[in-house]
């Protein structure tokens, strides 16, 4: 495996400096050939990740299709405008002379994919590598198998090898390909992990780009309108079982406000999935085994340390399907508040002051998203301006990142660097700088000797 993916990265390279991404012709027909392959195989995908986690059709094509399908129309539309070198000052030192800005492709790329979103997370920074002018190695992840196999299968079928190809398998083919040196390196997955290609990445000196997690905090301010609030916390918590990087992880409530809040969000999953959400075909399973015990260990340990299960709370093995479960009582140091929970249980914590929640939320690790129900804007606003996290909504969850003229990624353990629209473009190609002099005009300050070229010098600053 080591010499195929050493070899792998051998042919993109020589493909790369052929230069055979660079025109925009080049780029414009490989984007229109990857959205031809998709449309052509939609079934398939769908069926893919249905075998995967259980979506319906309906979810997986608005999550994992649709995205993907606009984002390729966003490059298309924009793809010349974006590429156009663009013109700078070249400054006082460079009379007369002209500056220009190319934006370059990196070269090889790596693109490391989760299994949470299979189809959407892995084409996504695909669709911006090829609008970048690069070739790319795609790695999906292997507890996705059938998406996996599918993205392998359709990858194949439609590119050539040394310009895009996919290596399947788990962390052998992942530290084999991580030990090659790439140009560029975009990896999507979990913290742990995320630590683990920078470090390989840096052995080589690679630029990355991290899409993390974390505890996204949704914030319910007591002048909000509870109905709707939880009514859209409800689904962007239990969209694909909670499995999503940006899913609202816990919930800060007014107490004021916190048992009709409560109240209001059971309602609105029963309407949503039924009083037995576990049995609903359209409700998603956990991607696996490991994961389902690792949450319905945390429903366990939740009850035993004093938090009360108000609502949910039945697993069930044989289909890795886990009911939508709400706590209260939840603290800090309860074991759903230790580390993110990326499934369908729903910590509900409560606030009173205004300083303590802002010092509380300053005080945790950066998340990847922050939400807030709020009719009051200079209560949101001040969250905007003070707490550092990737990006969010005010008066929604997790719909921030269905815009294409928003990048999308997160700081600090959430994550660095950002995609999505121009933002991808951005992120795989890079801004190289060019000044243009002619012969005709040379000024001869910059030359030795330098005797008595200070205080001229200093006469013009």
């Amino acid at each position: 495996m080591e010499k195929s993916a050493q070899s792998l990265v051998e042919a993109q390279r020589t493909f790369f400096n052929s230069g055979a991404t660079r025109p925009i012709a080049f780029r414009r027909a490989m984007l229109k050939k990857l959205k031809s392959a998709i449309l052509s195989r939609e079934k398939d995908i769908l069926d893919a990740v249905h075998r995967d986690l259980g979506k319906s059709d309906f979810e997986a094509f608005t999550t994992e299709i649709v995205l993907v399908l606009r984002e390729i129309d966003t490059m298309l539309k924009n793809l010349g405008k974006w590429t156009k070198p663009r013109r700078r000052s070249a400054g006082l030192f460079n009379f007369p002379g002209k500056a220009r800005v190319y934006h370059d492709p990196h070269g090889v790329c790596l693109v490391m994919s989760p299994w949470n979103y299979p189809f959407q997370l892995t084409i996504m920074p695909l669709v911006g590598a090829i609008a970048g002018g690069n070739t790319v190695i795609v790695k999906p992840s292997a507890y996705s198998p059938a998406t996996q196999d599918c993205i392998a299968d359709m990858i194949t079928e439609t590119f050539d090898p040394s310009y895009i190809t996919v290596v399947t398998g788990g962390r052998d083919a992942n530290q084999n390909l991580l030990e090659q040196k790439f140009d560029y390196i975009f990896f999507t997955g979990g913290i742990q992990v995320g630590s683990l290609v920078m470090t390989q990445a840096a052995k080589h000196l690679t630029p990355v780009t991290l899409e993390l997690g974390g505890k996204s905090s949704c914030i319910i301010a007591p002048d909000a309108d509870i109905d709707r609030a939880a009514k859209r916390a409800a689904w962007g918590k239990c969209i694909n079982a909670g499995q999503t990087c940006v899913a609202p992880d816990h919930f800060l409530v007014h107490r004021s406000v916190r048992d009709v809040f409560v109240e209001k969000m059971r309602s609105y999953i029963e309407k949503f999935y039924g009083i037995e959400p576990h049995t609903n075909p359209e409700f998603p399973n956990i991607i696996n085994k490991k994961h389902f015990e690792r949450l319905s260990a945390l429903i366990t340990s939740a009850q035993k340390d004093g938090a009360t299960l108000v609502s949910g709370g039945r697993t069930v093995p044989e289909t890795l399907k886990i009911e939508p479960s709400i706590f209260t009582g939840v603290t800090r140091e309860n074991p759903l508040m230790q580390e993110e929970l990326f499934g369908p249980i729903i910590p509900v914590l409560e606030w009173e002051s205004e300083d303590d929640l802002v010092a509380a939320l300053l005080a945790e690790p950066r998340p990847l998203a922050l939400y807030v129900f709020t009719r009051n804007r200079s209560f949101s606003g001040r969250l905007m301006r003070l707490i550092p996290f990737g990006g969010g909504c005010i008066n929604d969850t997790v719909m921030h990142l269905a815009s294409h003229s928003l990048p999308f990624g997160g700081t600090g353990t959430s994550g660095m660097g950002a995609y999505h629209g121009k933002a991808s473009f951005n992120t795989f190609t890079r801004e190289k700088s060019v000044v243009e002099k002619g012969f005709l005009v040379d000024v001869p300050l910059r030359y030795a000797p330098f005797a008595e070229k200070y205080r001229l010098f200093r006469r013009f600053l």
